[in-house]
């Protein structure tokens, strides 16, 4: 009988060789299938330290088994570790040549320092001697121990734990007051400038710190710290900031994390020892130019932390602050060659801008990590196009490359450019993130969530950031550092999610505890006063300046995608406009057609006092005589405006709804207004009171509305179809193209439909003859947005020539959730995971979803070609565009500065679902 096969949990990786592949994120996270595929891909086999990966599996028991791990789990790392000791030498937990070790994480998405790393695992009051007698340097086994100490106790003893720092200060910032106060003691300027002695007595210091807050002794036992780090890492996942960066970039909670255990290299060794962080290309702006920063005598968590000012790898990295620092192409030249031909072999491999970690131990380059490297929306549209341009990937493949969501950044607002010639710049910081930002300034990431709430915009002003305060960081208009290089926390975490971004602003000093900060220019910035940021030059300024959009036309990469776009999707992206100026812009995004025209824009805003006394009037009539009257004083402005918006569309179609609101909302409440009105009536203030008291209704989002307002008073549909009619008539005479949809809202059943036919039918009749025409090019249909209506759709269709779905109405009317009241309770509704999201920003699949699929479905049971899509504002979110795609829709139509983002959500739908070709 065959025995059954033990599950494999544990995947080495060194020596050329790894047991796993880049294909296995799911189950080695992507650190750990990315350091397979280095160490063993016959066409890469990079100098990758040794080690072995614990797999997301194992992150999946532990949840479910009360933080235990499989019994065969000791015994599969046990010999992994083996392995490792017999390709470096070195034997773990051995007091004459000892084998340390990195544990860190590595989920199937990057959570770029959500979760927990320690360094240094192995060392103790014995095998530091070994370390001391193998390296020949005291000073880097110290500092190498000292940094373990704070890890560990940060991340196993305190965080992993569950100990809960009294008065918020939590161990490592002790710790770190403690380092600093022997810098100040004896005015250094740095950590390298720490004696090995006063590096053993700030050791000794540790402990004793550890024991008093913590209640422990630091651990001495190497394979006491190996399996503590691991639960660390493991414990990390459900960590509250892992949970909040999942919760805001929708990773699944239950993937689960691996762990990497990987053999210690030192970038700390020395000045022939250095650790830095690169990209394949600039992820800041696209450029295909290598990209990185290193500081010499480091270890790798000091470059993202921001501690010291990073140098720059070649002379391309160079900003304001490294300038003055040497290259490592000018300090080490051999090994930066060696170093680029890498990075050059890795992106070409996986076909896509890498981040790269390394270190240099002693004169040799060790690979620590790649992976896809974050990127913002420009960075992402231009790598896209130009890797397509270089046929490095395929059409396709650069269409998914940009997230839809990420050409909101092309779209993004910046400074004024000529507010900015009037201004002084206060400071000025490395650009980490594009566009421009203005907002108070808070300085804590608490803050900045709680003046947030209130509505307030706000701008984060930090030394530097840490994974703590993602939560700040995004809900903060923009972000501002006083340290740290382009590779660090804040600007990683910003170019993720495309936010103005400044960091190693050291222009600025920040005085924390008196909430406030200081420019070189002595300007003093308290807490919630104003600064404006230029994201894009690393500029600041005092006080609010306007901010005007980007014209995204001039950006030759942007129009390159939108060319492959095109030509691959398969659905319409039409947009919401009112005025023909909104449908012009709506025509510079690539929108195929107007989605959802209301005629009733003409009464709100500039020149809107004409025509809304007219429709006052109109309202407040007792007669149809008197309505018609005022009817006839409405009809030009209506008929003025759709002429307009048809001759800027130029035969793309126009869906024009008649008009819908309750009319109790255009009633002045002013008495001058009224006594107006009373006056060109000819009747008394107290008849108009009553009239107007008799406009009030209880629920009028259910009441007299759309339709019912024409079934009711016929004349009102009568004069807007005669003014749509009578436009195309005058556009088609004079030789232009005009393509009306007349759509009827709120309806519930076919009857009203008829209804509402039978008076296009007389109209459209009239002005055929008076235009003198035979035909005048139009389409008759009905917005969706009644549950009844949708159930029905069948019957609706033999009357309708198209559907439009409106889908804010039908969630609002099939949740039974008021759009206006939702924030009383969604928020908990969407912390607790009741609902995954909000229904207003994202088709509900599930329910309304379904509703929507089977109105599609069965009104094309009765008219196979029959016209469907949505105008809600749904048409703009990238999930809602997708889900009309795959169920057949024609269109969707959204705000005109969405319509961008819906066509690429069309093209990566059409790639992801593509439609069978009638």
């Amino acid at each position: 009988m065959a025995t059954k096969k033990a599950i494999k949990y544990v995947y080495f990786f060194g020596g050329g060789k790894a047991d796993g592949n880049e294909s296995m994120k799911n189950l080695l996270g992507g650190k750990g299938a990315n350091l397979a595929e280095m160490a063993g891909h016959p066409a890469l086999r990079l100098p990758v330290p040794p080690g072995f990966t614990v797999t997301t599996d194992v992150c999946t028991y532990y949840y479910a088994n009360k933080r235990t791990y499989p019994k065969i789990l000791t015994a599969q790392v046990n010999a992994s570790l083996a392995k490792m000791e017999q390709l470096t030498g070195k034997k773990f937990g051995d007091v004459n040549n000892p084998l340390l070790l990195s544990v860190r994480s590595g989920a199937r998405k990057s959570m770029p320092g959500m979760m927990e790393t320690i360094l240094n695992v192995g060392l103790n009051e014995q095998t530091i001697k070994g370390l001391i007698a193998q390296s020949g340097d005291e000073r880097f086994a110290y500092d190498a121990y000292r940094r373990l100490i704070m890890m560990y106790a940060d991340v196993v003893m305190e965080k992993a734990a569950g100990i809960e720092p009294k008065g918020g200060k939590g161990i490592r910032k002790v710790l770190d007051e403690q380092l600093e106060h022997i810098k100040k003691q004896y005015d250094y300027k740095s950590d390298t400038d720490l004696t090995a002695d006063q590096l053993k007595e700030l050791v000794k210091s540790y402990k004793k710190t550890v024991r008093k807050i913590l209640g422990k002794e630091f651990p001495d036992d190497p394979a006491e710290q190996l399996w503590g780090g691991i639960g660390a890492v493991f414990a990390s996942w459900n960590g509250k900031r892992a949970i909040e960066y999942r919760r805001i970039e929708k990773i699944p909670h239950e993937w689960g994390t691996a762990v990497n255990v990987q053999a210690m290299v030192f970038g700390n060794m020395g000045d022939d020892s250095c650790t830095g962080v690169a990209f394949t290309r600039n992820p800041g702006n696209g450029e295909n130019q290598f990209y990185g920063e290193y500081l010499v005598n480091a270890q790798g968590e000091d470059v993202v932390a921001g501690i010291r000012t990073p140098a720059p790898v070649n002379e391309y990295s160079m900003n304001e602050q490294s300038k003055h620092y040497t290259s490592l192409e000018k300090l080490m030249p051999a090994l930066y060659k060696e170093l680029y031909s890498y990075q050059k072999r890795l992106e070409k491999h996986y076909k896509d801008m890498q981040d790269i970690e390394f270190t240099i131990e002693k004169g040799k380059l060790y690979m620590l990590q790649c992976r896809v490297g974050k990127r913002n929306g420009v960075a992402a549209v231009r790598m896209a196009t130009e890797m397509y341009k270089e046929r490095l990937i395929d059409a396709k493949t650069a269409i998914m490359r940009v997230a839809p969501n990420q050409l909101v950044e092309l779209l993004l607002p910046m400074l004024d450019p000529k507010a900015e010639l009037t201004q002084i710049v206060i400071a000025k910081g490395l650009p980490a993130g594009p566009g421009g930002a203005k907002g108070r300034v808070v300085f804590s990431s608490a803050e900045a969530v709680e003046w947030a709430s209130r509505g307030e915009k706000v701008i984060l002003v930090r030394e530097e950031t840490s994974p703590e305060d993602v939560d700040g960081m995004h809900k903060a208009q923009a972000i501002l550092t006083t340290k740290g290089g382009m590779t660090s926390h804040a600007a990683l975490v910003a170019r993720g999610w495309g936010k103005c971004c400044i960091v190693g602003c050291n222009d600025i000093e920040i005085h924390q505890e008196a909430k406030y900060f200081k420019a070189k220019n002595d300007t003093i910035i308290k807490e919630g006063e104003w600064i404006s940021l230029n994201g894009t030059k690393g500029l600041v300024y005092e006080g609010q300046m306007p901010l005007v959009d980007i014209d995204i036309e001039k950006n030759q990469s942007y129009k390159d995608l939108m060319k492959l776009v095109d030509g691959v999707k398969q659905i319409g992206v039409r947009a919401n406009a009112e005025t023909p100026e909104d449908a012009a812009a709506a025509v510079k995004f690539g929108a195929e057609g107007i989605g959802l025209f209301r005629t009733e824009h003409m009464f709100y805003g500039e020149g809107s006092e004409a025509p809304l006394f007219e429709l006052r009037k109109m309202i407040v009539s007792k007669t149809e005589k008197e309505r018609r009257a005022a009817l006839n004083g409405l009809f030009k402005y209506v008929k003025q405006d759709v002429k307009a918006t048809l001759k800027v569309m130029s035969g793309h179609p126009v869906t024009i709804r008649l008009l819908d609101p309750p009319l109790h909302e255009f009633v002045p409440h002013d008495k001058e207004k009224l006594r107006q009105l009373s006056k060109e009536l000819g009747i008394s203030m107290s008849m108009l009171n009553r009239r107007v008291l008799a406009l009030h209704e209880n629920n009028p989002m259910l009441g007299h509305r759309g339709v019912r307002l024409g079934i009711s008073y016929p004349e009102i549909t009568e004069m807007q179809v005669r003014a749509i009619f009578e436009a195309t008539a005058e556009l088609v005479k004079a030789g232009k193209k005009a393509m009306p949809e007349i759509m009827v809202p709120v309806t519930v059943i076919a009857h009203e439909l008829r209804h509402q036919k039978e008076i296009v039918d007389k109209v459209y009749a009239e002005v055929c003859a008076k235009y003198k025409m035979k035909r005048i090019p139009y389409l008759y249909g009905t917005m969706i947005e009644t549950p009844r209506a949708a159930l029905r759709a069948d019957y609706m269709a033999k009357v309708a020539d198209f559907f439009s779905f409106g889908t804010n109405d039908l969630t609002q009317m099939s949740f039974g959730f008021s759009r206006d009241d939702i924030g009383g309770f969604l928020p908990k509704y969407l912390d607790l995971k009741i609902l995954p999201d909000d229904p207003f920003q994202t088709i509900d699949q599930d329910g309304i979803g379904q509703l929507i699929k089977a109105g599609t479905d069965n009104g094309r049971k009765t008219k196979p070609n029959l016209k469907v899509g949505i105008c809600g504002e749904h048409g703009g979110d990238p999930a809602s565009v997708k889900f009309c795609h795959r169920i057949g829709m024609n269109y969707v139509s959204c705000s005109p500065f969405r319509v961008p983002i819906a066509r690429l959500a069309a093209a990566q739908a059409a790639i992801e679902h593509p439609r069978r070709k009638k």
